[in-house]
């Protein structure tokens, strides 16, 4: 005979509730939302930075520099402010949804102060925010929370968003997933505050005291700099200040390429949705997926042009092509390939206008080309299964360049050379790092006492 769960597992053996903190970069928060999503818990309490006027152009800067240039501007505004408050030429500093944004929005602004707050009784906290906050508020987090959701808006105080954090804690031990050097500080401090009811994932390697998290998500290739191969490429002076400076250990879950969203479910739910656009296209299809040059994969128009070159080599074997460019792909790549390949009868250019089809085209491309600087949109490819060719990974250095060379050891991917035959497949095991993560910290839980209930 079965016994109610507060009896089985006791009131705090079971995690109800996940904290997303983001750091306002797509691909960073994408690798949190996957592992929550395979984790089955959909209801997310999730912090960003602010984004909307001014804060656009900050928007690239660490979150604690971040604050500190926005609080200097905002400083200087509201001086100006003073001064031509009686011609009203000034308005306030525009938000993404209309109103202001404030420094509130970032729950990292002061780390110290969330720490000596924490210190505080849990009713003393709850006093303090009543006395700050209009009392509707109050009822309203309340109404969300019976209802199975927690949410903060981007306009609320601090006291608020550390009030409703800590509410999720009522109901017993809380998940919080972080991605991102930049969330490193608030999400050690939610732990430090509350750590025998806070499990910490830390994606990506912090580099820094492990132990300050329950677990940390990193790809094998961050530990490149341990190899002989990179020791020999940085001279013995700068070896010291190279990091991660000691190999994993029990905190460590490593990973071949990044978290994200895209497993079967999701892939037939996007293949339902844009059935009636794709299914009529001539096969095989081929999806070029293209990024944006970076540190450690440095490219321009060369390899524009280079790749324009290949795909129109391809295209007798293909019975469509379609091309996504993301957010970073820059003007003078994409015009050029515009240029090139808009023209041909078989070619369909995104012009990015919603909706993305980024998820039709995983769903329903026959085939993948992408290039190299992007682990993201490569693991997002071959967790489908589907060949996979890489575009430029000739010119990857460090970390990036042992990503790519452990696909090819493990029959993942191929170059993209322009000689393909496109209508012939090729499969391997497909890569399903998120629900190998999702499993060890399953398994790191439970020999906590804790489990998981979506």
């Amino acid at each position: 005979m079965g016994v109610p769960e507060i009896f089985e597992n006791g009131a705090y053996s079971v995690i109800r509730r996940a904290v997303v903190i983001g750091n306002g970069f797509p691909g960073s928060e994408n690798q949190s939302l996957g592992l929550v999503r395979a984790l089955g818990l959909y209801d997310k309490h999730r912090v960003t930075r602010p984004r909307g006027g001014i804060n656009e152009w900050l928007h690239w800067l660490p979150i604690s520099l971040h604050k500190l240039l926005y609080c200097i501007i905002r400083r200087i505004y509201s001086y100006l402010r003073l001064i031509a408050l009686r011609r009203r030429r000034l308005s306030p500093l525009p938000s993404e949804k209309g109103g202001s944004v404030g420094l509130s929005s970032i729950l990292e602004a002061d780390s110290k102060r969330i720490v000596n707050i924490a210190r505080e009784s849990y009713e003393k906290l709850m006093d303090d925010v009543v006395s700050v906050q209009p009392c509707e508020r109050k009822r309203k987090v309340k109404k969300m929370h019976d209802n199975g959701i927690v949410s903060v808006s981007k306009q609320t105080s601090f006291f608020f968003n550390l009030f409703v954090l800590l509410h999720c804690f009522r109901d017993g031990p809380l998940l919080v997933v972080a991605s991102g050097r930049d969330t490193i500080s608030v999400a050690s401090s939610i732990k430090r505050l509350a750590s025998e009811k806070v499990f910490l994932v830390q994606i990506q390697h912090p580099r820094s005291d492990l132990s300050r998290f329950d677990l940390v998500v990193t790809p094998h290739h961050d530990y490149y700099p341990l190899t002989p191969q990179a020791q020999e490429q940085v001279p013995r002076f700068l070896q010291r200040w190279i990091t991660p400076r000691d190999p994993p250990d029990e905190h460590v879950v490593l990973t071949v390429g990044a978290l994200h969203q895209i497993d079967f479910a999701a892939l037939r739910s996007a293949a339902s949705t844009w059935h009636d656009e794709f299914a009529p296209l001539p096969k095989p299809l081929l999806v070029v997926n293209i990024g944006g040059p970076s540190c450690h994969c440095r490219y321009g128009t060369d390899l524009a042009k280079q790749l324009c070159t290949f795909v129109t080599n391809v295209l007798v074997t293909c019975g469509s092509v379609r091309i996504f460019f993301s957010n970073r792909t820059p003007k003078k790549v994409s015009n050029i390939i515009i240029k090139e390949l808009a023209n041909n009868p078989k070619v369909y250019i995104w012009d990015g206008e919603e909706p993305n089809p980024y998820m039709g085209h995983l769903a329903w491309g026959d085939a993948f080309v992408v290039t190299a600087d992007s682990v993201s949109m490569i693991s997002e490819a071959c967790s489908t299964g589907k060949p996979v060719y890489v575009m430029g990974s000739e010119r990857c250095t460090w970390k990036l360049a042992d990503f790519h060379k452990s696909l090819r050891e493990r029959g993942v991917v191929r170059p993209f050379t322009g000689s393909e035959d496109i209508s012939e497949s090729w499969s391997y095991p497909p890569l399903n790092d998120t629900a190998e993560v999702a499993r060890r910290v399953h398994e790191v839980l439970a020999e906590r006492g804790l489990r998981v209930r979506p």
